[in-house]
């Protein structure tokens, strides 16, 4: 809930000095040197995987200084757990997610914690995500997916590698606005990314590249890329004015941008301001498609890098599909190890990488580390899914049977964290998921998956993560027909996965 204005706590970055008495014994990197703190040698383009190297050399719970701002990092499977208590810690709005607010606002992933526009925008549209609203979804995915096997069949042909992050990336846009707002921008049917995504992709660049200068000198420094930043903000904006107009003055489809301008609260009857919905709008289209085409991406390079595991998960989907044109809803909820391929992705490379908790009162973290009230840490996702005290010696090994059932519920709970964690979780993430595994299923289907042998991962850095230059050659497999689809009467949650909220099987 909400807290109230009288004990909101103040916005702003707050200095960990500030909130950490005990800063003295947690760690931080060597070679400190005044006023600049730890900036000699960081990494300014890759600062996740620079934090991720300090994090390897410190241990779970470390600090780092740029300049006047300190920060408390964790990454510790315990620590991590323990931050999940939602009666001691809340979400954390601050650095890049804070960068974003002056285009999303209020919106679900950016607002504060007092802001009443982020209870009222959820109970209204969690409805949107719910198991009878996915199924109406699901024929509009899999006609999206179809635009991306014909491409795909047109470069297979020509004998050309595919570019899979660009193509994941037209995917997931077109499957967020086709399902949620009734729009189509024709992505592709266009040779460059749709100006839609330049934007985006310029927004969240420019959010990350604040984190990293220092306030005195980022008017300085960052002026053009502010300017472009303005640009860029105003194409979104007015594009997303452009669609609520367009739907203003004709038919409703009842999807998400309908419950937005005709749902209103079940208890109080309020309903979505103009200025919110808008920003509603910029964040279910951003957030509904930036992570969820890494997501796929990452996938798709493990299962080319890793054939043996390829071929068991096109044996399911032969078995589970067999020769139905177009997979049903339930169909795509039972391939258990494609979804396990999918976690185990999300794993390594979780595309949204960190999340912030802070303190809701004085407490002590791992009864260790004492925290005053708005004290917060950014949790590294990436790190915290490498705990070899969680995964093992081996957790830098890709093996999706990590999320076999039994596995899954040996293992610490809060230490799967793809969507982040408590009431401020990915209210789509059902929405991502599903259609991550419908995907990944028709092109394992269609496809046999090779990488280029040269290729190394290289991972590219905008708030989100993708592989960066991806491309696969593909070799179009010979028709699978005949085979019956396997009847299976288990519920349908896939692989026995934790909820990503609560820790706890779906």
């Amino acid at each position: 809930m909400a807290e109230t204005t009288a004990t909101a706590l103040p916005r702003g970055f707050r200095n960990a000095e500030l909130g950490w008495p005990q800063l003295d014994r947690i760690p931080h990197p060597p070679h400190r040197l005044p006023f600049i703190g730890d900036v000699l040698g960081a990494d300014r383009r890759r600062p996740l995987q620079d934090s991720m190297r300090f994090g390897r050399l410190l241990g779970p719970i470390f600090r780092r200084k740029y300049f006047s701002r300190e920060i408390v990092f964790v990454w510790g499977g315990r620590l991590a757990a323990d931050l999940a208590d939602e009666s001691r810690f809340a979400k954390h709005v601050g650095l890049g997610v804070a960068n974003l607010r002056p285009i999303a606002g209020d919106g679900l992933f950016t607002a504060y914690n007092d802001e009443p526009n982020w209870q009222l925008a959820h109970d209204v549209l969690a409805p949107g995500f719910s198991r009878e609203a996915m199924a109406g979804y699901h024929p509009m995915m899999l006609d999206v997916a179809e635009r991306l096997l014909d491409r795909w069949d047109t470069e297979q042909a020509g004998g050309r590698a595919v570019n899979v992050p660009g193509d994941m990336t037209k995917l997931t846009l077109e499957t967020i606005a086709r399902t949620g707002f009734g729009h189509d921008f024709g992505s592709f049917e266009r040779s460059r990314p749709h100006p839609f995504v330049t934007a985006m992709v310029g927004t969240l660049t420019f959010a990350q590249r604040r984190n990293v200068v220092p306030e005195p000198l980022s008017s300085l420094m960052l002026r053009d890329a502010a300017r472009r930043n303005e640009a860029d903000m105003a194409y979104l904006n007015h594009t997303v004015d452009e669609l609520v107009r367009a739907r203003r003055t004709g038919d409703g489809s009842g999807d998400l941008l309908d419950r937005m301008l005709e749902t209103a609260h079940p208890e109080t009857g309020e309903r979505l301001a103009p200025g919110n919905i808008r920003r509603q709008v910029i964040t279910f289209l951003v957030a509904g498609h930036e992570t969820t085409s890494g997501a796929l991406s990452f996938a798709l390079h493990y299962l080319s890098r890793h054939p043996d595991i390829a071929a068991r998960a096109r044996e399911e989907v032969d078995r589970v599909w067999g020769d139905a044109a177009r997979p049903g809803y339930e169909q795509v909820a039972r391939l258990r190890y494609v979804r396990r391929v999918l976690d185990e992705s999300l794993r390594l490379w979780p595309t949204a990488p960190a999340y912030a908790r802070e303190a809701r009162h004085d407490t002590v973290l791992d009864g260790v580390h004492p925290m005053r009230r708005g004290a917060w840490t950014l949790v590294l996702t990436p790190l915290l899914h490498r705990d070899p005290e969680v995964w093992g010696a081996d957790a830098e090994r890709f093996d999706p049977d990590r999320f076999e059932a039994g596995a899954v519920r040996a293992r610490l709970a809060h230490t799967f964290k793809p969507f982040g964690t408590g009431a401020r979780a990915c209210i789509g993430r059902q929405f991502a998921l599903h259609e991550a595994t419908l995907v990944l299923g028709l092109l394992l289907r269609r496809y046999e998956l090779r990488p280029d042998p040269g290729y190394r991962l290289r991972v590219a850095e905008r708030l989100t993560v993708i592989p960066e230059g991806l491309r696969l050659h593909l070799d179009r497999r010979a028709a699978v027909a005949g085979t019956p689809a396997a009847v299976d009467e288990t519920p349908s949650a896939p692989s026995g996965a934790r909820c990503p909220v609560t820790g706890r099987g779906d």
